[in-house]
């Protein structure tokens, strides 16, 4: 979080890839080697601009937030990994509005269109809009004024298979930031890859969110702008369909650049006679498993056809930091569901991002092709 605002609250098989030609093998090889040393190049941190971790849809809320690997040709993944961009996903609409903490909304909107065989482009916007504040003095006083904050970014994502089954993407975001008289902007990258096997239900995905680097700061200090880095994420994940049951299962690896997820609380007492305040800090200490777990999202979808799908998921992370002793708490799980009704896919998905609140999202999707007399 900036200084100004804090919210509480793959290996190809041999055959697959002898098929290629020279300049596409070239282009592959350049491209996974490219990803491979990203991670050297990035900063690992929570950062700014955190609003381009939330769910970018009803469907990936329900997912418990996050999913690279899930072949479901939605347009809406690509926020997740450019790489899932398909042929289907050719001139589909999605869009998405929830209701955060408070008055706070957030929502995205996407087009895709395929350009000749085999280049899947979406074009796209994610959005986090404040609502409007008073304006006080630090005596509380209000000043007769009002202030909006905002965060927008606006996202273009390119993806070309490389196999039958293997397909690389690429997203460009560039990112708006205005919380009152405190701008900011900046560019980040995700870069990703499919690999989708249908004829055994099996998919996997990888994704390195997040790339990149303010170009102007919240605020300057002694030593100029102000540079904060970017919430860069690593993420893995697998998704895979039973045979002879209507249900998929989906595993999602979480931060995987940083192992060690434990932080600091700092607990504040005051006392009453001399009007101050004490802080203690405390870490607590998190086993190998535990912290395995937290990095670890596991979701299941009741799929009966590609008309109707019931979700439900857990981020154990999410439960656990959101945990309060004699409080029950559905922190860390999330639901939801969809239907198709005429030409439109509508979906609802619920989850918590503040204890004993959760967190309402909506959307809805269809391809224009359908509307073609």
């Amino acid at each position: 979080m900036n200084a100004f605002l804090k919210i509480k609250v793959w290996n190809p098989s041999d055959q697959d890839f002898n098929k290629l030609d020279f300049m596409t093998k070239r282009v592959f090889i350049s491209y996974i080697l490219f990803v491979l040393a990203l991670p050297a190049f990035s900063q690992a941190g929570y950062g700014v601009y955190q609003f381009l971790n939330l769910p970018a849809s009803s469907r990936l809320a329900a997912l418990g937030s996050v999913n690279v690997s899930l072949h479901d040709n939605d347009i809406n993944f690509a926020f997740e990994n450019p790489a899932l961009l398909t042929a289907e996903t050719n001139n589909m609409i999605g869009l998405s509005m929830a209701n955060y903490l408070a008055d706070i909304k957030f929502g995205t909107a996407i087009f895709g269109k395929t350009i000749g065989s085999k280049n899947y482009f979406a074009v796209g916007v994610q959005y986090v809009d404040y609502g409007t504040f008073q304006e006080t003095t630090d005596l509380d006083v209000f000043t007769g004024q009002s202030f909006t904050a905002k965060d927008f970014s606006l996202n273009i994502a390119y993806a070309r298979p490389v196999t039958n089954r293997i397909t690389v993407g690429a997203t460009l975001k560039p990112v708006y930031s205005a919380y009152e008289i405190y701008t900011s902007y900046g560019l980040a990258m995700d870069f990703g890859v499919s690999y989708n096997d249908s004829a055994n239900l099996f998919s996997a995905g990888l994704v390195l969110k997040n790339v990149g680097t303010q170009f102007k700061g919240y605020y300057s200090d002694t030593d100029g702008q102000h540079f904060e880095p970017l919430p860069f994420n690593i993420q893995m994940g697998i998704s895979k369909k039973l045979s002879h049951a209507p249900l998929r299962f989906s595993l999602t690896l979480n931060n995987l650049q940083k192992w060690d997820l434990s932080y600091q609380s700092t607990n504040q007492d005051a006392t009453n006679s001399s009007s101050t305040t004490s802080s203690t800090s405390t870490t607590k200490e998190i086993g190998f498993a535990d912290m395995a777990l937290r990095h670890t999202i596991l979701a299941v979808e009741f799929v009966p056809s590609r008309s109707f799908y019931l979700t439900a998921a857990y981020n154990d992370r999410r439960q656990q930091e959101m945990s309060m002793s004699g409080f029950k708490s559905m922190a860390g799980f999330s639901f939801g569901g969809g239907i198709k009704l005429y030409k439109f896919h509508v979906g609802f998905g619920m989850t918590q991002f503040q204890v004993g609140n959760y967190a309402y999202q909506f959307s809805i999707s269809t391809s224009l092709n359908e509307f073609r007399l």
